[in-house]
């Protein structure tokens, strides 16, 4: 498994200059994860991989636009039991979707405020 993306993240210093730097980071994390063959989506509410590829990437084009999506658009992916681990504990990388969301949540923070 190549998590060229994730492992860079996972590396990368919290740096709260840039939160949605960190939210892009963060979904095209998401997206690699999610774009692994042989993906579980059986317990996730996506169909399958197209589905939620085109989901992320949907929200990931708007940050990169410099739109910052509604914090529920995006929070829900990486809530417990959301799809993104529904899919990761299905698929056998959970700890990489756990670093990731970690990530998320200190995103979230600095973008959206303390919830």
């Amino acid at each position: 498994m190549k998590l060229e993306i994730t492992r860079n993240l996972i590396a990368r210093d919290l740096d709260a200059s840039d939160p949605a730097d960190l939210l892009t980071h963060v979904l095209e994390a998401a997206f690699e994860l999610l774009s692994f063959e042989g993906n579980d989506f059986t317990w996730s509410s996506w169909s399958d991989a197209g589905e939620a590829l085109a989901e992320v990437r949907s929200i990931l084009a708007k940050v990169k636009n410099g739109d910052l999506p509604e914090r529920t658009e995006v929070a829900v992916l990486f809530a417990p039991t959301g799809p993104i681990q529904e899919v990761g504990l299905c698929s056998g990388w959970s700890d990489a979707f756990l670093a990731v969301a970690e990530r998320f949540d200190y995103a979230d923070r600095k973008l959206w405020g303390k919830r």
